[in-house]
């Protein structure tokens, strides 16, 4: 057997013609995946008519597929997958009858699937996905009844799925996800006995779910998602007993969830979320003891919760949200201490918040908002050490906030708005030192408002409105009240827009000279002086405030030209403070020394002995931590805005450790300090301990970052380099593409069978519409994987930034094998 393979040649940018094949007229088998081919096949490849096997994958093939591969008669596999082939697949395939192996899929083919493919009756693999193939099925495929695997995902097929197609009776993987098929799910497809998988998501079909589905005993995976399917959920699905994915969210199904589902036992996932389904949640749905997800959201469902949904001892995420479920919580799911999930919001539960839920240690997340709980919060919610977000808002709870809430020490978002809580607000709360989202309004809370929320550095929204508080407001200002109701209220953006101010000032005479202190500007219209700026903000008023940050507030003041800018004055308290005095002067020396798109924009400071202010570049949309907290807003964040965005931060901190002499670390990389404007384009903003890399130094360094963005490290080195800004970075990549904080999931990396069980599709931000456009997939896969390598325990393992800034700018992102609903997070860590 005559052959080139990869062991014998390895080349970059070298054609297919340079390799000059034609030389070995005998060859029968080529195999060259990922040798850095480009240009075209050329057209004398069918010369070698002894081929039995060419295999071209993952290379930088473009071009169409010459018609002269026709001549390959005795071709028995033909891999061009992966690659940048274009215009359609020529008719002359039909005359490969030796085929038995095709694979042309992640190309940029176009143009229907031709008739005569479906001559070649040998085929066992056929496998089109991610090109942009379209018009019909074609009416003859059922000619290929040696098929096992058919791979169509992820095209522009359209027209009802012909008749014959109910031939393929030898099929174990289907998969025809991603298209704009139309029409019915025929009875014919229980004829389909060695089917393993069937994924057809994301099309047109309608009508109702076949019980001949039941007849698929070998079935695995079944997923039906966003479609236009009606009617009831066949109870014969509860005889797929070898089912381990069960998803049919996002469609018209009506009527009961068929207890039969409680048979199921092997079932990992199911997902019947967005439907009109209604009664009650069966109680034989407690028998799926190896759940990994149940999520029941967004339905009619009536009734109780029942009780023996606390069997699911295994289960990480559970939603039952927007139904209608009625009654108490049960105090059995405080058994699911494998729980990262729990939202049971905007349902009609009753009666009090079950103390057993605290201990529920592992969970990140918990909603029970838009409800008609009662009674007190249960101090046990103190115990939840890993919760990073708390909402029971929009109820009718009463009674004091516990202090215990001030040990949940990850807690980001706390939000008990519009419920009866009284007394005071406890001075504990201040030791939530990460909370970035703080909502206490349209309560009967009174007396003062605590000092010690000072300490929250990192707000980057508070509401205290419609409460009988007094005292200071944790600002610079002494008080904060609505024009309406004078009521203690106001929204910190936290970084927000760091705003800047141009001001009226005597080109002749600096404050350096009259003060003798440090006053720069570049850059900006004209010359800004002292007097300029308090005439701008009327003497910082509190009108032109809006918002805080760790040391300073934020003013925002419109010039006479109409330009909006931001200035950042450090409070008065902080100003005795050598921390936040060094912090403030530090910020002002590294953005003096860099300027990049990326980087928010420093037009001038002053650092006077009785004023201490920055001016920055104004950022209209605020924080990306605030982008993503609401929904309206995150909905505008789109999937293409959201890869730009990771994509700017990725230019930022490569320009600053590999284009900065000596490189310049940020070391608080978060998503607080990332600021948007009004295009949704993204900056890297406070640099308020970013630090210059001193080779010569161990560069030890105290933590002062922000948690849960923290490279592991630096608990137990305290050791500072570029490589923890690269873990910050994986954290943010992974906050934009999920619409959170990746939270228990980063932890899960570690434990890597927990990973294996977490479908891509799962994690991303379910407020976004579902990815069908390959282009933007394949990006976003990029952005996830990229994310994951920077997570990487090992920071000798993690890319530079220079490397992920550079991955960013390929011009040929590489191609999707899979459809992405298949792919898991532990493939691409791997």
């Amino acid at each position: 057997m005559l052959g080139i393979s990869k062991a014998d040649f390895w080349s970059h940018s070298l054609s297919l013609e340079q390799l000059n094949l034609l030389a070995f007229p005998h060859l029968t088998r080529v195999h060259l995946d990922n040798c850095g081919l480009v240009q075209r096949i050329p057209t004398r490849i069918g010369e070698l008519s002894k081929l039995t096997f060419l295999s071209l994958s993952t290379n930088y093939l473009t071009g169409g597929l010459p018609p002269s591969l026709a001549n390959l008669t005795k071709l028995e596999t033909l891999n061009i997958s992966s690659n940048f082939i274009s215009g359609s697949i020529p008719i002359e395939v039909g005359k490969l009858t030796s085929l038995n192996y095709l694979n042309l899929q992640s190309n940029d083919i176009g143009g229907p699937i031709p008739s005569t493919l479906c001559q070649l009756t040998s085929l066992k693999t056929l496998q089109l996905g991610s090109n942009e193939i379209n018009g019909s099925t074609p009416t003859n495929i059922g000619n290929l009844t040696e098929l096992v695997d058919l791979f169509l995902y992820s095209n522009q097929i359209v027209g009802t799925i012909p008749f014959s197609f109910y031939k393929l009776t030898n099929l174990t993987n289907l998969h025809l996800d991603s298209n704009q098929i139309s029409g019915s799910i025929q009875k014919e497809i229980g004829l389909f006995t060695n089917l393993v998988r069937l994924e057809l998501s994301n099309n047109k079909i309608h009508g109702v779910i076949p019980k001949e589905l039941g007849q698929l005993t070998s079935l695995s995976f079944l997923h039906l998602p966003s479609n236009q399917l009606s009617g009831q959920i066949p109870p014969e699905l509860g005889q797929l007993t070898n089912l381990s994915s069960l998803r049919l969210s996002s469609n018209q199904l009506s009527g009961q969830v068929p207890l039969e589902l409680g048979q199921l036992t092997d079932l990992l996932f199911l997902n019947l979320s967005s439907n009109q389904l209604s009664g009650q949640i069966p109680p034989e749905l407690g028998q799926l003891t190896n759940l990994f997800s149940l999520d029941l959201s967004s339905n009619q469902l009536s009734g109780h919760i029942p009780l023996e949904l606390g069997h699911l001892t295994n289960l990480p995420s559970l939603y039952l949200s927007s139904n209608q479920l009625t009654g108490h919580i049960p105090p059995e799911l405080g058994q699911l201490t494998n729980l990262i999930s729990l939202d049971l919001s905007s349902n009609q539960l009753s009666g009090q918040i079950p103390r057993e839920l605290g201990q529920l240690t592992h969970l990140s997340s918990l909603d029970l908002s838009s409800n008609q709980l009662s009674g007190q919060i249960p101090v046990e919610l103190g115990q939840l050490t890993h919760l990073s977000s708390l909402d029971l808002s929009s109820n009718q709870l009463s009674g004091q906030i516990p202090p215990e809430l001030g040990h949940l020490s990850h807690l980001s978002s706390l939000d008990l708005s519009s419920n009866q809580l009284s007394g005071q607000i406890p001075t504990e709360l201040g030791h939530l030192i990460d909370l970035s989202f703080l909502d206490l309004s349209s309560n009967q809370l009174s007396g003062q408002i605590p000092l010690e929320l000072e300490q929250l550095t990192h707000l980057s929204s508070l509401n205290l409105s419609s409460n009988q508080l007094s005292g200071h407001i944790p600002l610079d200002q002494d008080q904060i009240q609505t024009k309406e109701k004078h009521q203690i209220y106001t929204k910190i953006f936290l970084p927000l827009a760091i705003l800047m101010l141009s001001n009226k000032a005597n080109p002749d005479q600096s404050l350096a000279t009259r003060h003798g202190d440090i006053f720069k500007i570049w850059n900006f219209d004209g010359k800004i002086a002292y007097g300029g700026i308090i005439e701008g903000t009327e003497d910082f008023d509190i009108r032109y405030c809006i918002g805080t940050g760790g040391y300073g507030n934020v003013y925002k003041v419109e010039l006479p030209s109409g330009r909006v800018v931001a200035l950042k004055k450090l409070h008065k308290r902080e100003g005795e403070n050598p921390t936040y005095d060094k912090c403030f002067k530090n910020e002002a020396k590294i953005l003096s020394q860099i300027r990049h798109q990326n980087i928010v924009k420093l037009f001038s400071y002053c650092l006077h002995k009785r004023c201490m202010f920055l001016i920055y570049d104004y950022m209209e949309r605020g924080s990306l931590f605030c982008v993503l907290k609401y929904e309206h807003e995150a909905l505008e964040l789109d999937w293409i805005k959201r890869v730009n965005v990771v994509k700017s931060i990725a230019h930022a901190l490569s320009y600053m450790h590999h284009d900065c002499i000596p490189p310049i670390l940020h070391r608080d990389v978060s998503s607080n300090n990332i600021l948007l404007d009004s295009k949704l384009e993204a900056r890297l903003s406070d640099f308020g301990i970013a630090r210059v890399l001193d080779p010569n130094s161990s560069n030890q360094t105290q933590i002062a970052r922000t948690r849960g963005y923290i490279a592991p490290e630096l608990a137990y080195t305290m050791i500072v380099n570029e490589k923890c800004d690269v873990y910050s970075f994986g954290v943010i990549a992974l906050e934009t593409i999920s619409g959170s904080h990746p939270g228990e999931f980063i932890s899960s990396i570690i434990r890597r069978s927990t990973v294996e069980n977490i479908i891509l599709q799962d994690f991303l931000d379910k407020r976004l519409p579902q990815l069908v456009d390959l282009r933007v997939a394949t990006d976003i896969v990029r952005v996830v994987s990229i994310a994951l390598a920077c997570l990487n325990h090992n920071p000798k393992a993690r890319p530079s930034m220079k490397e992920v800034s550079q991955e960013f700018l390929v011009n040929n992102p590489p191609k999707l094998s899979w459809p992405l609903h298949n792919i898991s997070m532990l493939e691409l860590m791997n």
